[in-house]
């Protein structure tokens, strides 16, 4: 079982990496202004009055924005720097890695719809700042031409506790997924899961444990291991890594995976690879792609408009 020692090694190892700082801190008068035709700027305000704002960009200079295209002023956190760059903070990106949990948890009212290769569907919303609840399905039903094709419908459901124990360094998520098929009559079965996440929202490693329970046949007696990391080395990307160890009737399964994730304001967009690995050996190496997207949303949250 060197696989397995060598999986192992390699969490204790990144656990004990430094969390890189902040080189400097941000200009607390630095704001972000969005206007009506789409563009955003950023910089500070020098003066305004009743019809035009004064604004000096970092990147254009000098200019004057009318207020009535201002969508939006918002200030500039200080977790938002990173030296002389802004990277934005996207909670939707930071709350899971392929698919995978993470330790944070959704801000109340912020969200995100999820989709991947087009028939996995999925919604998540922080109901408080610790509680979120995910909900998804696979609209099988669409492929049922003629009356002969798949007429059921996988749906699932997963509410999350979070704890962030020391902000920003250590967090810990709880959950619980039920998934069954709408059209046939058979039982749920799901899983149940804690993670612990050591690191920033923007760089981190996750391990955790997950027991399957069938709501008709028991919980499984042995968990499913997993190592995930996330580690965002410029402002729009991040390396994505979530990783599965199974042992079961004397074999053990290894499912590995990478790639990278772009994250925009208003997108993500998420791609890689997965291979499992078995103990006892196979024939033949395969990886399965993955492609998936996610947009944010928020309810019953307002912007800050302009004066």
């Amino acid at each position: 079982m060197k696989s397995f020692r060598f999986f192992f090694l390699l969490a204790a190892f990144l656990f004990v990496l430094p969390q890189l700082k902040s080189q400097e801190t941000a200009d607390t008068s630095l704001v972000r202004i969005e206007t009506t035709d789409g563009n955003e700027y950023i910089g500070t305000i020098l003066s305004q009055n009743s019809e035009t704002i004064q604004f000096k960009t970092q990147n254009l200079g000098t200019i004057n924005i009318r207020k009535s295209i201002v969508l939006s002023i918002q200030p500039i956190k200080k977790t938002e720097m990173r030296g002389q760059e802004v990277w934005f903070e996207n909670a939707y990106a930071n709350t899971r890695y392929f698919f995978g949990n993470s330790g944070y948890g959704l801000p109340a009212g912020e969200g995100y719809y999820q989709n991947t290769w087009i028939l996995f569907n999925q919604a998540s919303i922080g109901i408080t700042d610790n509680i979120s609840l995910s909900a998804g399905m696979m609209p099988l039903f669409l492929f049922n031409f003629g009356g002969d094709g798949i007429t059921e419908t996988p749906v699932w459901i997963s509410p999350k506790l979070s704890i962030p124990v020391k902000k920003d360094k250590v967090n810990l998520g709880i959950s619980a997924s039920y998934f069954t098929l709408i059209g046939e009559e058979i039982g749920g079965i799901g899983l149940l899961s804690g993670v612990s996440t050591f690191g920033s929202p923007d760089k981190n490693v996750t391990v955790g444990l997950g027991w399957g329970y069938a709501t008709d046949g028991g919980i499984a007696d042995r968990p499913t291991v997993s190592l995930s990391i996330l580690r965002r080395g410029k402002p729009k990307w991040a390396f994505v890594s979530e990783n599965y160890f199974f042992a079961a009737r004397g074999e053990a399964l290894f499912v590995l995976s990478g790639g990278a994730r772009y994250i925009g304001k208003k997108l993500a967009i998420d791609f890689g690879g997965f291979t499992a690995i078995a103990s006892e050996g196979q024939d033949g190496f395969f990886v399965l792609p993955w492609l998936s997207i996610s947009v944010p949303f928020q309810v019953g949250k307002k912007q800050a408009k302009a004066n």
